[in-house]
């Protein structure tokens, strides 16, 4: 079966219909633009193709919990358009919150790896998504002195940073492959 071709402009015009009618009928006060994301972005952990931001009086409950609500969303919407496993080459955000926890998620890594280093001690995340999960295993890649892997079942899936040199089984010959 070959692979079809990922047409940004397409799967633009699928998710415009579906996002609207799932905001009129949530009843949810808000609007949305899809566009494409610039080239001169330079963001090395989120790349995507296609950005959908929202605004509007109910901005706020898209926020709450961690952007739980956003994250629903957006994986509702995507999968019902048929994205697959292109997910990474969209991104909903509103007021900036995911390029935010973005820089978030950066710095805990490098604080829990520096602890890690320091004491010999693995450090475990809390369970995450998975776009999360590998913004920790790319933040770290190339860091020395420290490995991490993902683990866990689905919601409870998180990433595990490990000292270097500690043994992890069968996963220890790809030191810093993101697994999700």
């Amino acid at each position: 079966m070959a692979e079809r071709t990922f047409d940004p402009d397409v799967l633009a015009a699928r998710i415009e219909p579906l996002l609207k009618d799932i905001l009129r009928l949530a009843g949810f006060n808000l609007t949305f633009e899809i566009q494409r994301a610039s080239a001169a972005l330079d963001r090395e952990f989120e790349n995507p193709d296609l950005i959908v931001n929202f605004d509007g009086a109910d901005a706020d409950l898209l926020l709450q919990n961690k952007g739980e609500l956003l994250t629903a969303l957006e994986h509702t919407v995507l999968e019902a358009a048929g994205v697959g496993e292109r997910l990474e080459r969209v991104l909903f955000d509103c007021h900036d919150y995911r390029m935010m926890r973005v820089e978030e998620l950066q710095l805990a890594a490098e604080a829990a790896a520096d602890r890690v280093r320091r004491t010999g001690v693995a450090h475990r995340f809390n369970p995450m998504t998975s776009r999360e999960r590998r913004i920790i295993h790319m933040a770290l890649r190339g860091e020395a002195g420290v490995r991490t892997e993902s683990e866990g079942v689905g919601p409870q899936r998180r990433v595990v940073i490990h000292p270097a040199q500690a043994s992890a089984g069968p996963q220890s010959s790809k030191p810093h492959a993101p697994s999700r």
